[in-house]
């Protein structure tokens, strides 16, 4: 499928990975109305391509994203609450309903800065590595606000009481060690090695049953808001529904690879896909 082009988005393939792009950089890819438009679009089309094995968000320049542009989502929309409203709604169903349900594996690759509203797409995705020197930033009480969207929802998720409270009523910044310290990303790594390690574990997640991953991510997600009962029912369910629907039959095919073939450890890696 060929990418399409956007005003505010850069879609670029290359071996199963689409690195998705925010592209406003001479505004440090802050996120006006358009750039949400084109994002829906962008991850709408992806959903469905093929080629798109792992997703990767990152951004133009040295910024991965400045939070909501205060100019032209805020102020602009102030008196123009219809268009405020389309602007909101694409707002919240990209960067958290249609990220965090995406059907393949999504990286946040934070190459600098990261301010307020980007905290949601950030959390959404279902793995960030930062650049040791990126820049996280709660900043939102500087200016008279507090995090909304689900920017604060997001964060009860992602971080304990004490960093969440601390990091939204300061508004102190902090760098990507310490993000990965607080476990808001995997891990951070030198700049110069971001893209690369990136790619690492793009391949990493390639070489396991999409259906699989998939469904992994599903039921993880899911179950965390259910009680056990309800969890032990689903997760059977599901496990039903992964059996009926994946095309390579992956767990007929690692069990007869570990037991019947002797060819693999189910500890040590993935089965041989090439063979389902």
């Amino acid at each position: 499928m060929t990418a399409k082009s956007y005003a505010t988005v850069k879609v670029e393939k290359e071996g199963g990975i689409s690195w998705v792009i925010l592209n406003r950089p001479e505004k440090r890819n802050a996120m006006n109305p358009q750039l949400h438009y084109d994002m829906l679009d962008a991850i709408t089309e992806l959903e469905v391509d093929d080629e798109a094995q792992v997703l990767v968000l990152t951004g133009a320049g040295d910024s991965w994203c400045a939070g909501q542009d205060l100019k032209e989502f805020f102020r602009a929309l102030d008196n123009k609450p219809a268009e405020r409203r389309r602007a909101g709604w694409a707002s919240q169903e990209w960067r958290w309903r249609r990220l965090f349900t995406f059907p393949k594996p999504t990286i946040a690759m934070v190459n600098g800065f990261c301010f307020g509203g980007a905290f949601t797409p950030l959390i959404a995705c279902d793995f960030a590595i930062a650049a040791e020197d990126a820049i996280f930033g709660l900043s939102e009480i500087n200016w008279g606000i507090f995090p909304g969207g689900l920017v604060s929802r997001v964060l009860a998720d992602a971080l304990s009481y004490r960093d969440a409270m601390y990091y939204i009523m300061t508004g102190d910044t902090f760098d990507g060690r310490k993000a990965a310290e607080m476990k808001l990303v995997n891990y951070a790594v030198p700049r110069e090695k971001l893209r690369e390690e990136t790619v690492k574990l793009a391949k990493k997640l390639m070489t396991k049953n999409p259906q699989a991953l998939r469904a992994a991510k599903e039921v993880y997600k899911l179950c965390r808001t259910m009680d056990y009962s309800q969890a032990e029912d689903y997760l059977a369910a599901k496990g039903v529904a992964l059996r009926a629907t994946d095309p390579e039959r992956g767990r007929e095919e690692g069990i007869k690879q570990f037991i019947d073939e002797k060819k693999y450890r189910p500890g040590l890696g993935a089965y041989n896909r090439k063979k389902a």
